[in-house]
């Protein structure tokens, strides 16, 4: 089995944005270009609480920690938890200090709405994944939490999201390792994105440079 050796690293935080653009998260991962708007300051002010290491609290049978580091040599990726639950389970793993066995319950905290196309399912089964070869067992699921709405989503890692996650982490790999920003096809999450002045998303769409300056004319001239 091949392994990545740490300095061959990728971001887990990445597969969201590879996921949902993968000219997006070229940009931020090879290219190092970012750029911030209302969403994503409002995700990290979102996210900052999640994100405190000492935080470890009992719950009955629940055991709650925030901001845990994971990493898989497998897969090239390293990254943080939002909330890692230990749920009471005679099939679970044992804890220093913890009597009985606990079930791993990774949870991802984003701050809108439930929607289908933005790798945030892929994500968290990243994490599972990794904390999978740290603790050596098997997480079945997790849950996204979504600050709009205050729910969870219980998501199930199933084979196939498994076999996506992986595919993913393998492309970003090679774009990474050869340095390749690919061209994607504009889409309406572009107008919400921090990096659309970057991005350039209209000159993409465009055939070529003599229509991409002809159709922006037209457009100051219509305004």
């Amino acid at each position: 089995m091949t392994e990545y050796s740490e300095e061959d690293y990728l971001q887990l935080s990445g597969l969201q944005h590879f996921i949902f653009c993968r000219r997006q998260w070229s940009l931020i991962h090879i290219e190092s270009l970012w750029s911030e708007n209302y969403l994503t300051v409002d995700g990290e002010l979102f996210h900052e609480k999640a994100h405190d290491t000492d935080f470890v609290e009992s719950r009955g049978d629940v055991i709650v920690t925030r901001g845990v580091y994971v990493r898989s040599a497998r897969l090239g990726v390293s990254g943080q938890c939002d909330i890692l639950e230990f749920h009471r389970d005679p099939g679970g793993i044992s804890l220093a200090g913890r009597e009985g066995k606990w079930q791993p319950y990774p949870i991802e905290y984003k701050r809108g709405r439930p929607r289908g196309d933005t790798g945030d399912a892929h994500q968290l089964c990243g994490q599972a994944m990794c904390l999978e070869e740290m603790l050596l067992c098997r997480i079945p699921s997790g849950a996204l939490y979504y600050g709009e709405t205050r729910r969870r989503v219980p998501i199930e890692f199933t084979d196939e999201l498994r076999a996506e996650v992986e595919n993913a982490l393998s492309e970003m790999h090679e774009l990474y390792r050869r340095g390749y920003t690919p061209k994607v096809k504009p889409k309406k999450g572009c107008q919400s994105c921090s990096l659309k002045e970057q991005c350039l998303p209209k000159l993409l769409r465009a055939k070529s440079a003599r229509e991409y300056i002809s159709r922006s004319l037209q457009e100051e001239s219509d305004t």
